[in-house]
């Protein structure tokens, strides 16, 4: 009715409006305004992705991180948008799978983690064996990041319960405006951390560290 209308044109401009082809009355203008907030806030937040963004930052620079930066954006979009269109029920069906994540997750942590304070103690230039995370290995990741999985299982049940399409869009083009910079100031932190990084022994310190919180943050998964 009217008052929907008047709740959807408050929320969105008239250009999301027709793409959306309107919007649900269980979307307020308040529900917008704690959507843009909690995925700021998760996504500015220490996890797995920032802190191997700001690692790669220091060892690879901003621009070279920008594929591993896009990868973390998009890949989390893509899976806010498999999560709502039903793969949140997947755990409540097959139980099981939340165990198989779970090891895989801790496994292929742990060998980042290795990878990352093992690498070379100098700032790695172009051309150089060593590279930043591709933007599709990044993109893959999200898929085993708990963190993004408790990220977008969390958007999606709670501002998007009806699992309306064009809720559904919503949280996801939300969670990528507000993701890929939050992110992005990360890798650029660890850039400018580069300067006083230069010395070796300073490096490797910043690398194991960087390890260590990047095992700590599976300390939530393993308590689950």
């Amino acid at each position: 009715g009217i008052h929907c209308k008047v709740r959807a044109i408050r929320a969105v401009n008239a250009s999301t409006l027709r793409l959306f082809g309107g919007t649900s009355c269980g979307m307020t203008y308040d529900l917008y305004i704690a959507l843009a907030v909690f995925a700021f806030v998760t996504s500015i937040t220490p996890g797995p992705n920032n802190i191997m963004l700001m690692t790669s930052g220091v060892n690879f620079g901003f621009y070279r991180t920008i594929p591993h930066m896009l990868g973390v954006g998009i890949g989390f979009v893509v899976m806010v948008l498999g999560v709502g269109s039903g793969l949140a029920g997947m755990f409540q069906s097959w139980p099981v799978a939340h165990d198989i994540l779970k090891i895989v997750s801790t496994v292929y942590l742990l060998w980042l983690a290795w990878r990352i304070a093992t690498q070379p103690v100098r700032r790695i230039e172009a051309g150089s064996a060593a590279r930043p995370m591709t933007f599709l290995e990044a993109a893959a990741f999200q898929w085993v990041n708990p963190k993004a999985w408790a990220m977008a299982l969390t958007a999606v049940t709670a501002y998007s319960p009806d699992r309306e399409l064009a809720t559904i869009l919503l949280v996801a083009i939300v969670f990528g405006a507000i993701n890929l910079p939050a992110v992005g100031s990360w890798t650029l932190l660890g850039e400018a951390m580069s300067g006083i990084l230069r010395k070796p022994a300073r490096l490797r310190a910043f690398n194991i560290t960087m390890a260590v919180l990047l095992v700590a943050s599976l300390w939530p998964l393993v308590m689950a």
